[in-house]
């Protein structure tokens, strides 16, 4: 008995902590939990192989379901919410999901037998559940669109209706830079950060209250911190990536981005 108690023990500490978390999708349509175990004996999972993988920054292979398989009468025009257990939080549009460009959305699933690595810079685990990317350039795939320790999907809003306080005035023409740096806004800070206090994510602090960055860096030095966060100060434990390349964030996405943070210092709403 104690030999058999031993083992438990031992296999225990060899599963990895989060081997037991299931996935919650929730599509409007139809709610579900998954397990790893569910997800890994489906008949459509299969093997893809992401040759530069985000969160790894490695070639990797995984065992990976089609997204789409997943989220039952997913429309064009829907919008989805992507949360995971660190605080990131990021929307999807649905036609970014449903596109036809060749880039293809996968939930790639940890089998706790082989546990994947864990991630460079000592920033944990991005296990059990992550979704990944093959061909993703041809969509436009940003790096925010690739959330990891996902624990729930679920259809949602369109995010100015659900946070007002980020979003410019309705007076401003739909050309105008601000409102384009509001798109990019949306598609990278959000997923970390809040706005005038709104906002589902938890990672990083707001952009806005106390104080815009625009306020106290320069153009340049925030350009820097974008693009390379340890460029300002040398942080171990900073889990920001950045965005270093013209495919993760182009120069004028970056520039529409700083118009509107200099737009919303101006238009404060106190949390």
């Amino acid at each position: 008995m104690l030999r058999y108690c031993l083992y438990l023990f031992a296999l225990c500490i060899a599963l990895p902590a989060h081997a037991a978390i299931d996935l919650s999708i929730d599509t409007g349509h139809s709610a579900r939990m998954w397990t790893t175990t569910q997800l890994l004996s489906r008949p459509d999972a299969q093997t893809v192989t992401i040759p530069i993988d985000v969160a790894f920054r490695r070639t990797m292979h995984y065992r990976a379901v089609p997204l789409c398989a997943l989220l039952p009468g997913l429309e064009h025009g829907d919008r989805l919410q992507f949360v995971a257990n660190d605080g990131f939080s990021v929307d999807i549009a649905a036609d970014t999901i449903l596109n036809t460009d060749g880039a293809q959305a996968w939930l790639a699933v940890e089998d706790p037998r082989h546990p994947w690595p864990t991630l460079p810079d000592n920033k944990g685990d991005a296990g059990p559940f992550y979704v990944v990317w093959t061909h993703p350039a041809a969509a436009h795939i940003g790096t925010e669109q690739w959330p990891y320790q996902l624990a729930r999907i679920k259809r949602t809003q369109d995010v100015a209706i659900r946070f007002p306080a980020t979003a410019p005035d309705t007076s401003l023409p739909a050309s105008s830079p601000v409102r384009h740096g509001y798109a990019v806004f949306q598609r990278t800070c959000f997923a970390c950060h809040t706005l005038n206090g709104q906002g589902d994510a938890r990672m990083g602090p707001d952009l806005n209250i106390p104080h815009s960055p625009t306020e106290y860096l320069s153009t340049d030095m925030l350009r820097a911190f974008i693009r390379n966060p340890q460029s300002l100060r040398r942080w171990p434990q900073g889990k920001m990536f950045g965005f270093p390349t013209q495919e993760s964030l182009s120069d004028a996405d970056l520039d529409a981005l700083l118009a509107y943070l200099r737009y919303m210092a101006q238009h404060k709403v106190a949390p």
